[in-house]
């Protein structure tokens, strides 16, 4: 390979190699620091082509970093990081519309909306970039009121491989709009989005802290409430290892009702207060970006368990309840339970096309990284009968890039029409580092 100190006369955009005081300080990210051979900061998408030019002539693998917040699967040691953080901007429009650039967090997001009484769903995390979560799906807070985050786009900036710099929407690139919609990180690089935002002076939420006694007969009475809430209210099912040894479990159901209204948003609660094990209680009318929470990155631990969407029928309750009773060790575990806006999307309108599951689970358990096997698998074997469950998964959510997980994330004729798009505009397949349509 040729000397990278090179590129630096190749283009405008700042070049970091190792060695440089900036490097170091870019490498950190949600999941752990990588060791890529370059790091190239664009700040025009000029510069992010001459980027894609420089890693296809060096033969450097790619990956991009929008918020930083990606999993661990897909650090690109020895590669080229096309770091995005330039691309931060927030523009509020006067039709409503929201221009937001990719590298931009949802916590900045939901500030700058704010003062405009506008809203955005997205993540429930503050420092999730725009870019990774938006071109996964993104799943949030108003997900049965107005859909996923990708339901709300009204176009997309992208850099694809060959240099050009598009827009993609209904009426300009549609295929390539469609595929972004749902296909994450395969098709280009992208550099801004507008977003339809909603608007909404407050929400009515918070949180109900559950004991976890009769835990299926709660998760059973949660789930017949939900079948029949308005799509205003989003709710989530959130279990988190004990504080304190030999402290008693308790469980939380997140609450967010999409209205501002106070008297509705309780009398639409009021049913979740009636369910077994109910402790406390904390809704109030609040700010939305009070539901998007600061979270800290977990120390350095073996995750060993899964997730995915699922219906949610009284075996599928039964089975999730013994998987979080079935090992002793910390443990997180949630549900966010779907519907609504969601679910009726039309399947083929966006590469997101698992639309009619009751709900996502995740459960994982939290090891040593020098875990034993013996450990390891006494952590695993609970969630087994759940597998036979899980009918397709959620991309932002899975830490592999085994290609075998696409058809968990696609179905059939989706993956084949991904397929077709990403022929057309990345045949050589430049970018795949991500959960890579082959």
């Amino acid at each position: 390979m040729t000397d990278l100190t090179a590129l630096r006369d190749a283009t405008d955009a700042e070049i970091l190699l190792p060695g440089d005081a900036a490097y170091d300080e870019a490498l950190p990210v949600y999941a752990g620091a990588g060791e890529p051979a370059v790091i190239v900061r664009p700040g025009a998408p000029e510069q992010v082509a001459d980027a894609l030019r420089l890693a296809r002539e060096h033969g450097l693998t790619v990956s991009v970093r929008s918020g930083g917040h990606g999993a661990k699967t897909f650090p690109n040691p020895g590669g080229l990081v096309i770091d995005m953080a330039a691309f931060d901007s927030i523009e509020v429009n006067d039709d409503g519309t929201v221009r937001v650039g990719t590298a931009a967090t949802w916590g900045e997001v939901a500030d700058a909306l704010a003062p405009h009484s506008l809203v955005i769903t997205s993540g429930d995390t503050r420092d999730v970039g725009v870019g990774g979560l938006t071109l996964g799906g993104g799943m949030g807070w108003l997900v049965r009121s107005v859909g996923l985050t990708i339901d709300t786009v009204e176009s997309i900036d992208i850099v694809v491989p060959d240099g050009r710099h598009l827009t993609a929407s209904a009426d300009s690139e549609p295929e390539l709009f469609w595929a972004l919609r749902g296909g994450g990180g395969n098709f280009g690089v992208a550099t801004h989005f507008v977003f339809r935002a909603s608007r909404l002076a407050a929400v009515v939420g918070g949180q109900i802290v559950l004991a976890l006694d009769d835990l299926e007969g709660a998760l059973r009475g949660w789930r017949d409430v939900m079948r029949a809430a308005p799509d205003e209210l989003t709710t989530s099912f959130l279990a988190l290892p004990a504080k304190e040894p030999g402290a008693q479990p308790r469980a939380l159901l997140l609450v967010c009702y999409a209205g501002d209204d106070e008297a509705a948003g309780r009398a639409a609660i009021a049913p979740l207060l009636e369910l077994p094990g109910v402790v406390s209680v904390d809704i109030s009318r609040r700010p939305y970006g009070d539901l998007v929470q600061d979270v800290t990155a977990p120390p350095p631990v073996t995750m060993v368990g899964g997730h995915g969407l699922s219906d949610f029928g009284d075996d599928v309750i039964a089975d999730y309840a013994a998987a979080l009773r079935g090992f002793d060790g910390p443990t997180v575990a949630s549900i966010r339970y779907l519907g609504g806006a969601f679910a009726r999307v039309d399947p083929d309108a966006t590469a997101f096309a698992v639309r009619d599951r009751e709900v996502m689970l995740f459960r994982v358990a939290m090891l040593p990284p020098d875990a034993a096997p013996e450990l390891v698998a006494a952590a695993e074997a609970p969630w087994e009968p759940m597998r036979a469950r899980i009918t397709a998964t959620y991309g932002n959510f899975s830490e592999t890039a085994d290609p075998e997980l696409l058809p968990l994330l696609y179905p059939p004729a989706t993956l084949e029409r991904l397929r077709a798009v990403k022929r057309r505009y990345d045949p050589d397949n430049l970018l795949a580092r991500n959960h890579n349509i082959v």
